[in-house]
């Protein structure tokens, strides 16, 4: 039994592990720049070697543990901090995180409730009021009041964009049919019977086309059927289109549907557009329904006062989701639900014997996640260390970035800017003159077939620059008005991070030019467009 104790009191013997995590803690951006050129396993290499489903029956001594994790399992992660990693919303993060992240590790605190997290339940707490000032800019009676109080929540954290969103419309979905007169209210008899006594046909969700996914798994489970996710056209710009909103209310209200909510988008995760938020919370008022924001992309730019005007109307919303893993520099699995009530989250809260008792401060009372990490932790820090003009210079940064970055887009010939950036994302493709020249001036079935010809191709090069590895932007497919909502791959980049410079972007266009010539496609782009 003792051999079995001896992990737990004393690291004797990792001494390989922990130079390890040195080598990549202490620097990670370069840990993985060294790993841009490394031989790539395929994923059916990698799922061959992880397809034993029995567990070791004896321990593994761990320095040949740790060898076989950095040649096997950390060679083969993706260079996320690397500032030729531009394809995602990713970034390298502040040094001091790393050493944070040990702390929490060590001290394993669970702030569901107030026994197993203590201090960082009100450290939460104060997190998550310094974001909620951050949008709706209360007065400080206002947070004097409700910051500490347990029986409501300014905020919740939990672990990204998908859950806050989730949870900004369970609490909307259970507020929209209380207890009345021999109705107990939805919370307890369900929807089915909440419909029948408040004499609807069904709820809607109304959002753009390009509304995030994770949009449809909270109609799925919150039992609205996907059907209730309403998607509203968009303009030349992404951003929702009023006029057919304001048709598809009309078309509800014919059927007797119930409008939940109107979500607005404050950075769309394809093309970094916003949504005209006033606009929408004066909709939302007329409707009397619930208007929420998803700003999980863009939220952070409201440190910014060079950019927080492109949000105007977000203080507006009912409910806002916001990221900290994205733009606010923090690791994976921060993301955060505010309310501009805090009665709000009373519609969602919880309560079970041994824990989240009525009348405790703990947060598990007014989250759907239970057991969670102390992230707040990590968010507190880069508030205080960077602080909020630091973290201003940083978005600032990146959204002037990718206006540098689109203004050399359009000097090259042979690429195309798609969407302009709103914030630090755009999106182009590879287009030569003689492509565009026949888009625009050929017939319709030749407009289609170059249209197709340059999908393929671009679809290739993406690919392809995956592949080799010294540098990487994702690829999506939208629908531009410029041609005429065609389906369009695009090569999608995100300028997060501050180590990126413009030398790296234009190598990658340079190394885009030289993969689009050696693509399989190139051929019979070529044919197509009488250059052979």
């Amino acid at each position: 039994m003792q051999d079995f104790l001896n992990p737990f009191m004393t690291n004797i013997g990792a001494q390989e592990l922990s130079a390890l995590e040195a080598d990549i803690t202490d620097n990670p951006v370069s840990y993985c720049h060294d790993r841009l050129n490394r031989p790539v396993c395929s994923l059916e290499e990698l799922e061959k070697q992880f397809s034993s489903v029995n567990i070791p029956e004896c321990p593994v001594d761990t320095g040949i543990y740790t060898r076989y994790l950095s040649e096997n399992v950390l060679n083969q992660v993706m260079p996320v901090s690397s500032p030729a990693f531009v394809g995602h919303m990713t970034s390298a993060l502040p040094l001091h995180l790393p050493a944070l992240g040990k702390i929490l590790t060590a001290l394993n605190q669970n702030v569901v409730k107030l026994e197993t997290s203590h201090a960082l339940t009100a450290l939460e707490r104060q997190v998550l009021g310094m974001m909620h000032k951050l949008v709706y800019n209360c007065d400080d009676n206002f947070y004097q009041k409700w910051l500490h109080n347990g029986d409501h929540a300014l905020a919740s954290f939990c672990s990204g964009g998908t859950l806050a969103n989730l949870t900004a419309l369970w609490a909307c979905r259970n507020q929209l049919m209380p207890a009345d007169g021999d109705f107990a209210g939805l919370t307890r008899e369900g929807l089915a019977r909440g419909l029948i006594h408040y004499g609807y046909s069904g709820l809607a969700i109304l959002v753009s086309e390009l509304g995030h996914y994770s949009l449809k798994k909270a109609v799925d489970v919150l039992g609205l059927g996907q059907d209730a996710l309403v998607k509203i056209a968009t303009d030349k710009d992404g951003k929702i289109c009023i006029d057919d909103l304001l048709i598809q209310l009309q078309e509800l209200r014919r059927r007797n549907i119930k409008p939940m909510a109107i979500v607005g988008i404050a950075g769309s995760t394809e093309t970094g557009s916003i949504d005209p938020l006033d606009a929408l919370a004066d909709i939302a008022e007329r409707e009397q329904c619930h208007f929420h924001v998803d700003a999980a992309w863009g939220g952070a730019s409201l440190l910014s006062e060079r950019y927080r005007h492109l949000f105007k109307g977000i203080e507006r919303a009912d409910s806002v989701t916001i990221d900290a893993h994205k733009q606010m520099y923090v690791p994976m699995g921060s993301g955060m639900v505010l309310f501009r009530q805090p009665t709000m989250a009373d519609a969602i809260e919880q309560h079970a014997n041994y824990i989240l008792r009525k009348g405790s401060k703990d947060l598990g009372r007014h989250t759907l996640e239970g057991s969670r990490s102390a992230m707040s932790l990590m968010l507190h820090s880069n508030l205080h260390l960077l602080g909020r003009q630091g973290m201003a210079a940083l978005i600032d940064a990146g959204i002037e970035k990718a206006h540098q970055f689109a203004d050399f887009i359009h000097q090259q010939e042979d690429f195309e800017l798609i969407s302009k950036p709103q914030l630090c994302l755009l999106t182009y493709r590879y287009a030569p003159p003689a492509a565009i020249k026949l888009m625009r001036e050929g017939s319709e079935p030749i407009r289609q077939k170059v249209q197709d010809m340059l999908n393929a191709l671009n679809q290739n090069i993406q690919t392809m620059q995956r592949s080799a590895g010294k540098t990487f932007v994702s690829r999506t497919s939208i629908k531009p008005a410029q041609w005429d909502k065609q389906p369009t791959t695009v090569f999608r980049v995100v300028l997060a991070n501050p180590l990126t410079t413009p030398e790296i972007l234009e190598d990658m266009i340079k190394e885009q030019r030289q993969l689009a010539r050696q693509s399989e496609f190139w051929e019979g782009l070529q044919d197509l467009l009488g250059l052979k």
